[in-house]
Parts: structure tokens; C-alpha cells; sequence
């Protein structure tokens, strides 16, 4: 009897020492990232058979159980990821959205300035201060698109330093996983799951949550593969593959993939801290676009209605802008390069997207880049030109099979924009060609513009009197091609001839040289003033400032969807991580009171092995009487 008292209270004695053990492992882990909270599981001890029944036999430690939910855990690293992906994105959009809308930095106040000094200089053309006004308020819009150019890539740099930085800490997180694959294996075959080793796991599932989207699949023994993206597999078993950023060529942009395999970038960028670098990577890609198309198409139409006029010397117009050129990047080095260019005659047609142009060794294929979209290419003419979405593309005689070229179009222009005129008298107030309605017309369409789109063909006009004339039946074989309602246009000897109106059956419209352009004639400053509300973009939609607040107001909707996003995934977060810890978190209070408990336990069976100890004893002393 004593015997078994004595076993119950020993049994008693050491289940409340691991229970206290445990309890101060939870006390001293409180604040320790990823702990889940740990108890004593205690199960009886199988009972003796006896002639009066079955007498228990003390108690038992079954497990030390760890406190997790995989649910709720795999739904805490789900909200991370997507609370990650959606802050990412606002930080830095709320930046470009502050830059572009900036009251004195952005470009806003540049353009209205410097369309309102083409305006007064229309008001007084012969004033010297006036030009020089015009002059000054160019070169200010100029640094304008410099600065912003120049901003937006310190944004791109920072971008692509935190994707090279989030790569080197996934592979870090993975090698980590690996070892602990390894390490908890090796204790899981000895019959007990290392709890803390679990944790330790678990944690780094959920740091790599705030990166990427990670799926589980168990291995055994304890082991965890890991899956990122749409499934791409980072860890396997005791095994991490490496993921690597890395630019294809100079000047393209980084793709992320493990070694010896394509760029995996567009699987990895709906979620977590990465995915968002990679969408704001494309929205300052697509902002740079937009803000080069409106460098490009204030250069094309300035510079061409300024060729169409004359100077105080009397001279032909020339270029005010340098027009930046396309980006044309290779596949591989030492190719040669097709020679791209932006068509003055099709600035409406001009897009702001990149393209992938393709070599199979037999046909040239073009496709917007990254979407993927073929774009129709039309045959060449006879200098071999081929006209597409405002380009003029040459394409390279001696090409190979398989190469490839990345054009960005208007990625550097506002980089590569140039004011050029220094001379305020060189300055083309007064129009070069006068073009007026025939007087037997029968309708009311007027010549809104003539400007000048190929200086080469407009140069070899002899000067004779040219007349176009409308036929209803067949404009285009006129020469008259539909802009817009009630837009039309004419391409004659190198000039664009803009009308407004609807022109009758048999209208004519006559041009013929300024013989005798007089010295405060205005008429080619009112055209270059009538740019700022031309609809010359988008098919002829939308004018250079509608563009550029059209960029505007979509990068200030997208700040506004992205902060509201943010917030709501920040709320669920937080409800996430007050789950987690409802089931996993150690409560002070409640350990507080195990101690008593478990104490309370303990001393309570040292009170039975004193008992014990007390009859042994006495049956001892009778047995020596």
C-alpha cells in the first residue's frame, strides 16, 4: 500500500514540476515573435487490478500540447500578405500622386504658363520682351519635365533596391525553413513534436508572408514544403531554391526567377511587399509614358506649326523642341538595332505603351509589352518605312532569327526634351502659308491650322497655288481624312492642312506662300496659342493639358483606392492577429494562476510521499516489536 502511495505522489509530484516547467517556458516566452502558449496534458495511469476493484495508480504527462490553429494561422499570413501588397502600393503612390499634382513643382502651372506666353506673344508679336517671355517660360517647362523625369526615377531606383533587398530576404527566410525541415524531422522521430521548433517555423512562414503568397503542403515527419506565387516551389524537404533579380540586358527591367529558369515576375506580383514593388515598378513605368507622350507631342506640335511660319527676319520657322527619340533596347548585344521614330503626321495615334518587337527569321511580330497585345504590322513603303500608332519603324536588314527589341517610345522623353531656340527674333509669329475657304464654296467649313510635318517635302514646294477639294462621295480619295466630327485634315507637299466643319460637295480650300509676311502679322502665333485646346491625342480625343490632368486624376483615384484598401487590410490584420493570439498568446494572468495551481499540486503530492514515508515507518516499527 505504502509502495503505491508512494508511486501516486512521486507520479503526482513530477506531472506538477513539468506542469510548473511549462508554465514559467510560457511566462518567459511572452514576448517572443511567433511563441504559441504550451500545457501540460495529463491522462491517468493505467489502475491495478486489486480483489476489491481497480486502484488508480497516480498520473501520467501525455503530451505538452502546443497551442495552434492552422486556420487561423494560415488566415493570418493570407491578411498579411494582402495588407502588405495593398501598403506597398500606397506609399509609394501617394508620392508620385504629391509629385505630379504639386502646385509649384508639377507640371500643371508650367504648361499654362507657357501656353499663355504664346497667347500674349500673339497679342504683340513684334515685342522683343514678349519673345524673350516665351523663350524663358520654354525652357522652365523643359526643367520642368526634367525634374519630374528625374524624380520618378529616384523612385524607380528605390523600387528596384527594395525588390534586390526582398529577394535576398526571401532566399534568407528559405534556408532557414530548410535547416528547421531538417532539424525538426530529426526530433519529430524520436515520437514528440518540438514545439518550439515549430514556432520557430512558423514565424518565418509568416515573415515570408509579408513578402510573397506562401501555400503549405506537409512532408512528414514533421517537414513543411513551401510554395510561393502561384505555386512556384521555394522549399523542398531540406532543400530551398534560390530566387534571383536580375536585368535580361542593360537598361531593361528586373526579373525575378530561380536559376536556370524564365522571369516569374508576373506570378509574383498580385501579393504581399514584392508584389506591390512590382505594381508600383509598372505604375511608374506607366507614368513615365504618359508624362514622356505629353514631351513628345508638345514637341511634334509646336515644331511643326512653328515650321509653317516666318520670323522677323524674314526667315522660315525651324524647330523650338528637340524631339526626344524612341528607346530601342536589344535582347542581346551587338544586334543590329531598327531605326524608330515618331511620325509628326500621326501624333494622334501615338500611344503610351512599350513594345516587344520579334525576329522568328521570317516574320517581324510587334506585341505591347508587358500585356501581350499583337499589334497589326502594315506593309512598308518605299523607303522601307513602316507607320504604326505614331511610329515610323525602319526595321534592320540584317536582323536574325530570334531577335527581339524592347521600344519604349516615350519612356526618356521628358528626360530627352530640348528647348533649342536662344534668339527671340527667330521666333515664327507670322504664317508662312495662307490658306482660306475657295469663295464659291457652298459650305462653312474653315482652315483651322497649317503646320508643317515633313520639313524635307514642304522645302521641295515650288511655291504654285494648291488646291484641294472635298468630294462627298469619296473624301479619302481626295485626300480628306475624318479626324473627328466635324475635324479633317489634309496632307499636301509636306504641310497638314487642319478643317473645322463639314465641307459640301466640290469645297475647295487654296494655299499659297505669305509672299509678303508683314511684321505684326500674327497668324502662326494664334495657330501654335490654338494647340493648348487641339484635341491632337487619342484618335483625336484629347487635348496635351486634358492628357496630362487625365494622368493626374487617375493616379490621385488610384492614391484614393489604394489608402482605403490599405485601411481595411490593416483592420483585418489586426482582427487576424487578435485571433491568433486569442489561441495562441500567453495570458500573464492566467499563468499567474497556474503557478498557484500547479504549486499548490506539487505540494500537495510531496504531502503524499511524506504520508507514504509516515506509514512505511510505523509498519517498519511494528515488525522490530
Amino acid at each position: 500500500m505504502s509502495f503505491g502511495l508512494l508511486g501516486i505522489g512521486t507520479s503526482g509530484l513530477s506531472t506538477a514540476q513539468r506542469a510548473l516547467d511549462t508554465t514559467g517556458h510560457n511566462i518567459a516566452n511572452v514576448n517572443t515573435k511567433g511563441y504559441s502558449r504550451q500545457t501540460v496534458e495529463q491522462e491517468t495511469r493505467n489502475p491495478l487490478r486489486s480483489p476489491v476493484g481497480y486502484v488508480g495508480q497516480g498520473v501520467n504527462i501525455s503530451a505538452i500540447k502546443r497551442m495552434y490553429d492552422d486556420f487561423v494561422q494560415t488566415q493570418l499570413r493570407a491578411t498579411t500578405t494582402t495588407s502588405e501588397y495593398f501598403g506597398t502600393q500606397y506609399g509609394f503612390t501617394k508620392r508620385i500622386d504629391n509629385l505630379l499634382a504639386d502646385a509649384a513643382a508639377g507640371l500643371s502651372p508650367g504648361l499654362q504658363k507657357f501656353f499663355s506666353s504664346f497667347q500674349e506673344l500673339a497679342n504683340d508679336p513684334t515685342s522683343t520682351a514678349q519673345r524673350t517671355v516665351v523663350l524663358a517660360e520654354s525652357e522652365s517647362l523643359v526643367d520642368r519635365f526634367h525634374f519630374l523625369d528625374q524624380r520618378l526615377k529616384d523612385q524607380q531606383t528605390i523600387v528596384n533596391g527594395q525588390i534586390e533587398t526582398a529577394v535576398d530576404e526571401i532566399n534568407g527566410i528559405a534556408q532557414s525553413i530548410a535547416q528547421l525541415n531538417q532539424q525538426i524531422s530529426s526530433a519529430w522521430s524520436r515520437g514528440m513534436p518540438p514545439n518550439d521548433l515549430l514556432d520557430k517555423r512558423e514565424q518565418l512562414l509568416l515573415d515570408l508572408s509579408k513578402f510573397v503568397d506562401v501555400s503549405t503542403v506537409e512532408a512528414g515527419q514533421g517537414g513543411l514544403n513551401v510554395f510561393i506565387g502561384s505555386g512556384q516551389t521555394l522549399v523542398m524537404g531540406h532543400e530551398s531554391h534560390t530566387l534571383q533579380a536580375r536585368a535580361p540586358s542593360p537598361g531593361m527591367p528586373l526579373e525575378i526567377g530561380f536559376a536556370g529558369t524564365g522571369d516569374i515576375s508576373r506570378k509574383l506580383s498580385n501579393t504581399g511587399h514584392l508584389g506591390g514593388l512590382l505594381t508600383v515598378r509598372s505604375t511608374l513605368e506607366q507614368t513615365q509614358n504618359d508624362l514622356g507622350r505629353t514631351a513628345v507631342s508638345i514637341a511634334l506640335a509646336f515644331n511643326n506649326q512653328h515650321r509653317a511660319g516666318v520670323d522677323l527676319n524674314g526667315d522660315p520657322g525651324g524647330d523650338l523642341f528637340q524631339v526626344p527619340r524612341p528607346g530601342v533596347i536589344p535582347s542581346r548585344p551587338g544586334s543590329e538595332l531598327p531605326e524608330v521614330r515618331f511620325d509628326p503626321a500621326e501624333l494622334s495615334k501615338l500611344k503610351t505603351s512599350d513594345y516587344r518587337l520579334s525576329y522568328d527569321g521570317t516574320d517581324w511580330t510587334l506585341r505591347t509589352h508587358p500585356q501581350g497585345t499583337a499589334v497589326p504590322l502594315p506593309d512598308a513603303d518605299a523607303n522601307g518605312d513602316i507607320r504604326v500608332n505614331g511610329l515610323i519603324i525602319n526595321l534592320p536588314a540584317g536582323a536574325e532569327a530570334g531577335d527581339r527589341f524592347m521600344l519604349q517610345p516615350t519612356r526618356n522623353a521628358a528626360r530627352d526634351i530640348r528647348f533649342l531656340m536662344d534668339d527671340p527674333n527667330t521666333l515664327a509669329a507670322a504664317p508662312a502659308v495662307i490658306a482660306n475657304p475657295a469663295a464659291t464654296n457652298t459650305g462653312h467649313a474653315q482652315v483651322q491650322s497649317v503646320s508643317v510635318v515633313d520639313p524635307t517635302a514642304f522645302g521641295n514646294w515650288d511655291g504654285s497655288e494648291i488646291t484641294v477639294t472635298f468630294d462627298s462621295a469619296d473624301p479619302a480619295a481626295a485626300g480628306f481624312e475624318k479626324l473627328a466630327d466635324d475635324v479633317w485634315r489634309v496632307l499636301q507637299d509636306g504641310m497638314q492642312i487642319t478643317i473645322h466643319g463639314t465641307p459640301q460637295e466640290g469645297d475647295s480650300f487654296v494655299l499659297n506662300p505669305n509672299a509678303n509676311p508683314t511684321i505684326g502679322d500674327n497668324r502662326n502665333a494664334l495657330a501654335m496659342t490654338g494647340i493648348q485646346g487641339a484635341r491632337i491625342l487619342d484618335n483625336g480625343m484629347t487635348d496635351i493639358e486634358g492628357s496630362y490632368n487625365m494622368l493626374i486624376a487617375d493616379i490621385g483615384t488610384q492614391t484614393r483606392k489604394l489608402e482605403v484598401a490599405s485601411e481595411a487590410q490593416q483592420r483585418l490584420l489586426a482582427d487576424a492577429i487578435n485571433q491568433r493570439e486569442t489561441i495562441s498568446g500567453v495570458n500573464l494572468d492566467e499563468e499567474a494562476a497556474n503557478l498557484i495551481r500547479y504549486q499548490q499540486a506539487y505540494q500537495a503530492s510531496a504531502q503524499v510521499i511524506s504520508a507514504s514515508n509516515a506509514l512505511f515507518d510505523t509498519l517498519i516499527g511494528i515488525v522490530r516489536r
